[in-house]
């Protein structure tokens, strides 16, 4: 896990260090960086390690291997000793211990379909020598950040986007972008909030050509919404086949040459990879957990009490008050787009101190999108019988609902859903913002190309918001989150819920499998029943959030109204400030939970006092 950079502008040496330095919380180990010169080109590559596999020097990159090939690489591939052995069977030599020799020898042997052979999470670049051309690819769930800036023959490419932004003085802030940012509360794919900037989608490679700027992307892999690939076999057949993947899923991110522990929040998806790790490991596993002092926030307690059944070693981190506003205030330093999870708060603090006994810590992200696990997918089961009602009645009832007099937006919110045509619709409004009253103007939603993932009729909708939720939530918000929150304390993150035959497997079952009744994650529970006690989880389910609510109306509130005053609302584009100061009001007051804008907008306010000065926004 480290931070990639490279280059074909001209920078200097010391400006090259200035941007590696820049992010180099994401590799302290060591900072490297070469230059390349061939056919009139000259190619800067630069690295920032943290060493998980073969800490030795060897291992540092930018790696060379066999002369002509060079490449600079983020992430892990975890099949990297079985297809080592398959390269030295057909005549490939290695010199280090590192899975990162085995992409230059795939690229040789397999060439641009290279990408398909690894399981992992990786972002990574190489220059090819002889042919002159970059070739780089990003895993197929996006766990791995990929930043790029083409403009002709000058082509950058980063990690986080701060890199890129540092010394070139051709870029602009996207208005688009901070409208989509208030609309998903992260920028979707492939944009950036610098109109110049761009991400590598997930589950693409790229080329690009030195000698004539030509670049082109191909997207190797993707979800199947063909619905071809449906599982025959029983219930009991896949809660054993699933085991088994599962269990090799967490048995090879379990490998590393440093300490490894797990984020156990006594929910349902890091208990089970708890679980599994503790049964395969020879030694007694560290977990850690956040504990919160407010009530209806802490898990801490659920999550001792499964790791006193599992034998672990386990650590609880109180969540320091000063320390949460310290990371709210510095929290564009890490996250370096505008981006609006609050748990990213938690996640920091939970990989902040988890650093200090361990290296790599194994999480259970990815369970509740590829098997039904959100309580929304329960709100959608709750409403689909409302939009079997015919249209114009329900028109007539919103209407009704527009003309009560209320003193919070209950009601307005009920009669948008009614006017809304469909339960996709509906589901689109639930998760974007469902009161946009405050917004200059409204986001179009349509416009975002994931959109084929729900709208088509070859799966039921549970399978096509869960899809959705892969190629956008999880892909735009939670990897996001993650990676940033655990590379700012140099800290690797490994999900064993989203190495891909598991989300191919989850794919391919009939729902009934996940979502049986009201009983969502209905297969992994069955699995993790059989190593925890059922009754450790009879509880509603909870998210990993933190009480910003109750602390913008108090310990914050000071803090909130200076930031989000009149004038500086009116530096943000794309809201109404008179409105969002009504609404901020209405908050302080208890009227109404406004908490998520308020964190939207002071996230935007603090990116773009860092950041805009001297940029324009088009």
């Amino acid at each position: 896990m480290c931070g990639i950079y490279g280059t074909t502008i001209a920078y200097s040496e010391d400006q090259v260090k200035q941007k590696l330095e820049i992010t180099s919380f994401r590799g302290p180990d060591e900072t490297g960086w070469e230059i390349y010169k061939n056919e009139g080109s000259k190619i800067t590559f630069g690295h920032n390690r943290l060493s998980i596999i073969d800490l030795d020097p060897r291992s540092n990159q930018p790696m060379n291997y066999n002369s002509d090939i060079h490449i600079v690489f983020n992430g892990e591939i975890y099949n990297f000793k079985a297809l080592k052995n398959q390269l030295k069977n057909k005549g490939y030599s290695f010199k280090t211990e590192s899975d990162t020799e085995v992409i230059c020898a795939s690229y040789l042997e397999y060439g641009m379909d290279c990408a398909n052979h690894f399981n992992g999470m990786f972002a990574f670049v190489i220059y090819d020598a002889n042919k002159n051309i970059l070739y780089g690819a990003k895993d197929r769930l996006g766990q791995k950040p990929f930043y790029y800036y083409l403009n002709g023959n000058q082509f950058e490419f980063a990690s986080q986007i701060s890199s890129i932004k540092l010394f070139n003085n051709n870029l602009s802030i996207s208005e688009k972008s901070i409208q989509e940012y208030l609309t998903w509360n992260s920028i979707p794919s492939p944009n950036s909030i610098f109109n110049e900037v761009k991400k590598l989608e997930d589950g693409h490679w790229f080329i690009y050509n030195l000698a004539n700027s030509d670049f082109k992307t191909h997207q190797y892999w993707d979800i199947d919404c063909s619905n071809n690939t449906i599982y025959k076999k029983s219930y009991k057949e896949a809660t054993e086949e699933l085991e088994e993947l599962l269990t090799d899923a967490v048995k090879t991110r379990l490998v590393a040459d440093v300490p490894v522990g797990i984020f156990l929040s006594g929910g349902v998806d890091s208990s089970l990879i708890a679980a599994l790790a503790a049964k395969n490991n020879s030694e007694k596993i560290k977990t850690f957990s956040v504990k919160f002092n407010e009530e209806g926030f802490d898990e801490s307690s659920y999550a001792k009490k499964v790791a006193n059944h599992l034998n672990t070693d386990h650590y609880i981190i109180e969540c320091d008050y000063n320390e949460g506003i310290d990371l709210i205030q510095n929290f564009c330093s890490y996250y370096d787009e505008p981006f609006a999870d609050s748990s990213a708060i938690p996640s920091m603090l939970l990989a902040k101190h988890t650093k200090k006994k361990v290296t790599v810590a194994l999480s259970g992200d990815g369970g509740d999108e590829s098997f039904l696990g959100y309580r929304r997918y329960n709100w959608v089961k709750s409403k689909q019988t409302t939009y079997q009602i015919p249209y114009f009645i329900r028109n007539v009832l919103s209407s009704l609902l527009q003309n009560i007099p209320y003193k919070n937006n209950r009601f307005k919110n009920l009669s948008g859903f009614l006017k809304l045509k469909n339960i996709e619709e509906a589901y689109l409004k639930s998760i974007t913002s469902p009161d946009v009253s405050w917004l200059e103007r409204t986001y179009e939603t349509d416009k975002v190309a994931e959109l084929k993932y729900l709208f088509h009729n070859k799966k039921n909708i549970y399978e096509r918001i869960s899809d959705f939720d892969i190629k956008t939530y999880l892909s735009w918000d939670i990897n996001t989150k993650v990676d940033r929150a655990s590379m700012a304390y140099s800290l690797e993150a490994r999900s064993p819920l989203l190495d891909y035959r598991v989300v191919e497997f989850a794919e391919s079952l009939p729902s009934d499998f996940k979502f049986n009744g009201h009983n969502q994650k209905r297969i992994l529970k069955d699995i993790l029943y059989s190593h925890v006690p059922k009754q450790y989880f009879d509880r509603p389910k909870s998210g990993f959030s933190m009480p910003l609510g109750i602390w913008f109306r108090n310990e914050l509130k000071d803090y909130v109204q200076s930031e989000l005053s009149l004038d500086n609302l009116k530096s943000i584009p794309g809201i109404k400030p008179l409105e969002v100061q009504k609404l901020i009001k209405q908050h302080m007051n208890n009227d109404y939970s406004h908490h998520t804008m308020i964190w939207k907008l002071l996230i935007l306010r603090q990116w773009l006092s860092k950041n805009a000065s001297g940029l324009s926004i088009q």
